[in-house]
């Protein structure tokens, strides 16, 4: 069984002429007129907008799915150690074993459809500014895609360390057809300086069509300078960006007073809802739903329920006790009405996701057009927090954002903590308020610590086992290039371990 998105199979350096339409919500029902030949593309403004609408649909990539389970955005958590997985899929099990390889095909699924997309944003940017056409509109267009490629290049050069950094458009005669590795820091600049010239652009302060805000724009930055402040760039003086630029978010976006909201169709791109991937019935649709509910229990209208992801005992017991999010259909469920007879009660036995139960498609057809989120407000307020400490230690403004969504869960409000308290408090709060949001390995990237959820409290990521008993491999905190790409391109090397 296959899932319905496409999986590309096109390396770096090709670029696609062919594109699928826009994923943004006013214009997801367009009629896709984008086939086109490179040399008499680009001739007008409505040529650029299809174009640059194409980009958000490569956002896809990370809810790539088959019927093992075996998508990025499970991949992801897989690695964090906080989840299981359906037995059936190898893969994802020796992903939480420790035991994958760079045959794995998540590892080439994400390089390949990264810099499928940055191919495409690096032609919009050089095509785009010839196209006569409005000057605020034009520039507009150009900021969305800046935003675009730094998003994949911030995925790429996370999860695999130095990667080719090709900012133009390649053709079979140019240098950049089999390319080297460029040293990270020099990939994170161009991230920084393509979102920086984001904010620049004109765009909106934020947008409830899906397409790219300031907000996004401002939240991702602050991610990347919180990121590089960390292992293994360790500018600390990037504490204090980061804190600068999450704070320009922190008024212009409101938390929602129901945690049903972040999953719901009514309330996309709105609320505390930064930046999504775009789905809608019809036109692309995907799997989030079937993939985390439990396995092959009777909780909605799908074919399948896969149970590819599921919270361990332990995480959930890592919240404290009262916490709002951890009770019945909040962030988690353990049991629902049975599908097609809802006086019966399935009991799960375990606490699966509600924060990703799509009541529309579980009660309808099975057909899934909840979006993806990949930053909202919460995250900003906790950079923020963690960043401001880092620089000032514990100050009102700090505990104020923290508190926030402390209160939101109808926990107690933090205060008097040391510099190092608050700190921990802070990767508690991330580690329970973005719970399975693909933030998690990318914090102990970021921090060389891992949440020990037993002992509630933070270890050395390279010598403190997680709750299913497995002590990360240095090797681990990176991913391999993928071997079709090592195996295509000899001026490509190898991560250490791999």
């Amino acid at each position: 069984m296959k899932f319905n998105i496409t999986k590309y199979r096109i390396g770096l350096m090709l670029l696609l002429l062919t594109f699928t339409i826009s994923s943004c919500k006013k214009y997801l029902d367009e009629k896709d007129n984008s086939n086109f030949v490179k040399t008499n593309y680009f001739q007008t403004a409505s040529q650029a907008q299809t174009f640059v609408n194409g980009l958000y649909n490569q956002l896809h990539l990370f809810q790539n799915g088959d019927a093992y389970g075996e998508a990025p955005f499970i991949t992801l958590e897989l690695f964090a150690g906080h989840a299981t997985s359906l037995g059936q899929s190898v893969n994802n099990s020796n992903v939480i074993h420790q035991r994958t390889d760079a045959v794995n095909p998540g590892f080439e699924d994400v390089w390949q459809n990264s810099y499928n997309a940055i191919a495409n944003a690096n032609l919009a940017l050089e095509r785009i500014p010839g196209v006569a056409m409005d000057d605020a509109a034009k520039k507009k267009f150009l900021g969305e895609v800046y935003f675009l490629r730094a998003f994949f290049y911030y995925h790429l050069v996370r999860l695999y360390g130095d990667v080719p950094l090709i900012t133009k458009s390649v053709t079979i005669d140019s240098p950049d057809l089999y390319p080297t590795r460029t040293d990270y820091k020099q990939v994170y600049a161009q991230i920084i300086s393509d979102l920086q010239a984001a904010e620049t652009s004109g765009l909106p302060a934020t947008d409830q069509t899906g397409r790219v805000s300031l907000g996004a724009v401002s939240t991702l930055l602050a991610s990347v300078y919180l990121t590089t402040a960390g292992y293994p760039m360790q500018a600390t003086a990037n504490y204090a960006l980061a804190a600068a630029e999450a704070q320009k978010v922190l008024t212009n976006y409101s938390l929602f007073d129901n945690y049903a909201y972040l999953h719901d169709n009514a309330h996309k791109n709105q609320g505390e809802l930064v930046f999504q991937a775009q789905y809608l019935v019809g036109v692309s649709t995907n799997a989030i739903t079937q993939l985390t509910v439990p396995f092959n229990l009777p909780v909605g209208a799908y074919g399948d329920h896969l149970g590819a992801m599921i919270p361990t005992n332990e995480f959930f017991a890592s919240y404290e006790a009262g916490d709002l999010r951890t009770q019945e259909r909040q962030f988690y469920f353990s049991s629902y009405p049975q599908y097609g007879d809802a006086s019966k009660t399935v009991v799960f036995g375990e606490h699966c996701l509600y924060k990703f139960f799509h009541v529309e498609s579980a009660l309808g057809n099975g057909i899934c057009d909840e979006n993806w989120t990949f930053l909202r407000l919460p995250e900003a307020m906790l950079i923020y927090a963690e960043a401001s400490n880092e620089v000032n230690g514990p100050t009102a403004d700090a505990y104020a954002q923290v508190n926030k969504i402390r209160a939101r869960a109808l926990l107690p409000a933090l205060s008097g903590l040391s510099k190092d308290q608050f700190r921990q408090a802070i990767w508690k709060e991330r580690y329970h308020e973005l719970a399975y949001e693909d933030k998690a390995y990318f914090d102990i990237q970021r921090t060389h610590m891992i949440y020990d959820v037993i002992h509630n409290n933070f270890g050395d990521a390279l010598t403190t086992a997680n709750e299913q008993g497995v002590t990360m491999k240095a090797q681990y905190l990176l991913w391999p290039i993928p071997q079709r790409e090592m195996n295509t391109n000899k001026k490509l090397t190898q991560n250490t371990g791999w």
